[in-house]
């Protein structure tokens, strides 16, 4: 079975867990997605790289990076390579000199370091048939269920009400730098965006 690159597509609210959420990975030539439920920590390491944040400590998959940049460890690609009772099966494809060795991994924390290291995401033609969903295009109500990156860049959705409406923009980057300092990175991602829509 040959290889199928995916992007990020978005991350959204799992509609199926409590305090989940749904990564949706898109094949890069076709419109088939891979919806993964995975946990509020590894979706805000997924959102944090996405936004491009940088916190004050390194969180696991920065130090992940660091330790593996320091020993000349290189992640070539994420390869998902296994379907098995709707749980996915990833590994790390690393190399060091001429080596090259298979990590294993789950997805959620092989597609943050994937972010981090800039490298491409694979699985099989396989697993998308199995997992794979396509959207229809002219239905609203799917679309929406899904965020775009661009949109959700946190994974969280502003509410009804504005907190941050009657703030100026000079107030605004105080709190995002205490924000981050504290590491209260939903807070952080939700000033961003509020600055970044003004």
């Amino acid at each position: 079975m040959g290889k199928v690159k995916l992007n990020i597509l978005g991350l959204s609210y799992s509609q199926t867990q409590t305090g989940a959420y749904a990564l949706v990975l898109a094949e890069e030539d076709g419109d088939r997605r891979i919806p993964i439920i995975i946990g509020g920590v590894e979706a805000q390491a997924i959102a944090i790289q996405l936004e491009e944040l940088e916190p004050p400590r390194p969180l696991t998959h920065d130090l992940f990076k660091s330790f593996a940049i320091a020993f000349s460890i290189k992640i070539v690609e994420v390869n998902i390579y296994r379907l098995h009772e709707g749980i996915f099966y990833s590994e790390l494809i690393c190399e060091s000199g001429n080596n090259r060795v298979r990590i294993d991994s789950r997805t959620s924390d092989a597609v943050a370091i994937a972010l981090r290291f800039k490298c491409p995401i694979y699985t099989s033609e396989e697993i998308i048939e199995k997992a794979g969903i396509t959207l229809s295009i002219e239905g609203e109500s799917d679309e929406s269920k899904i965020a775009p990156v661009k949109d959700v860049k946190s994974t969280h959705e502003y509410r009804k009400s504005n907190p941050f409406e009657g703030y100026s923009k000079s107030q605004l980057q105080d709190m995002l730098d205490a924000a981050i300092k504290n590491e209260d990175y939903e807070k952080a991602s939700q000033i961003r965006d509020e600055l970044e829509r003004r």
